[in-house]
């Protein structure tokens, strides 16, 4: 079972995985401990699991998760409960979706193409289907400033005395951290909430959201990173993240499946997310996709 486990605070498994048409998991914060961390309360940043399949995703969080008393905010539930079996009725699931976050994310044609025929296999399976975003406005503020708090605490002191080791990206992130107030961080997690709150009032509609994962194909490992999507220019080098790190600052659970291909054979994923803290829903829906599809038994071309 080739499998692994990995960290997400801005889409770090759920883009690889959708850029390499494999399974990328980006769990509730708690749901899987994480010892030693210099601090044990932060929550933007989560572990999880990446494997071909998403029965493999669940084998592989069920080894992962469990509770851990050495870390604060981690979560009771045994592992036991991702050794339940993924087989279900998605029959009626009530699933929102949208192919640019409602109009608020520039999102390249060609994965907008294969998002909207992976919402027709949701339709296919009895999931019913809706087009609808919530409202993320003020995500991107909050992201970039508890990115930019937990980037200075972590890389703060090193970045001193070995600036040399460091990509100037990682030092302009620090810097930036090092730059904010109390009130700023405050700030923050009042509109994290405030987000939160409105995302949460969406899901007592929905069962499910679907969004893409990224709003790019893979680009050439050459691009450092996206400068412009649909001709808006890209502010910082992770605006491009957007699609994953604005359901990054709701806390909810998320996980990119293969989807599809572009024109030129390029793997886009599918990104669903569930209601608070309901992995286990969100990995069946995605195994009921997956089996519906079953695109990640194609290999992909390689962009280089």
């Amino acid at each position: 079972m080739p499998a692994a486990d990995g960290s997400d605070m801005g889409g770090s498994l759920r883009n690889p995985a959708s850029f390499c048409n494999v399974v990328g998991f980006r769990t509730s914060a708690g749901r899987v401990p994480a010892y030693p961390v210099p601090d044990g309360w932060s929550n933007l940043g989560v572990l999880g699991p990446m494997a071909r399949t998403v029965s493999d995703c669940a084998l592989m969080l069920a080894a992962i998760t469990g509770p851990d008393d050495r870390t604060p905010i981690s979560l009771p539930d045994s592992a036991a409960l991702f050794l339940q079996t993924l087989d279900s009725d998605q029959q009626g699931a009530r699933v929102a979706f949208s192919t640019d976050f409602g109009g608020q994310l520039p999102v390249e044609p060609a994965v907008r193409n294969v998002i909207t025929q992976g919402v027709q296999v949701l339709s296919d399976i009895g999931c019913k289907v809706s087009e609808s975003c919530p409202d993320f406005s003020g995500a991107d503020e909050v992201f970039k400033t508890l990115r930019a708090w937990s980037f200075a605490s972590r890389h703060g002191e090193d970045i001193k005395r070995y600036p040399e080791q460091y990509k100037e990206t990682i030092i302009w992130n620090v810097e930036a951290g090092l730059k904010l107030s109390g009130t700023d961080v405050s700030e923050a997690n009042k509109a994290r909430t405030q987000i939160y709150q409105r995302v949460n009032s969406f899901f007592q509609d929905y069962d499910f959201l679907v969004l893409p994962v990224s709003q790019v194909a893979p680009f050439p490992l050459t691009n450092e990173y996206v400068t412009s999507i649909n001709g808006t220019r890209m502010e910082t080098y992770i605006d491009w993240m957007k699609s994953c790190y604005y359901i990054t600052v709701t806390g909810l659970p998320a996980i990119s499946i293969p989807c599809g291909f572009t024109p030129e054979g390029l793997p886009v994923g599918i990104q669903i997310i569930g209601k608070p803290l309901q992995e286990l829903a969100v990995l069946r829906i995605a195994y009921a996709f997956e089996q519906a599809t079953n695109t990640w038994k194609t290999q992909p071309n390689i962009c280089i």
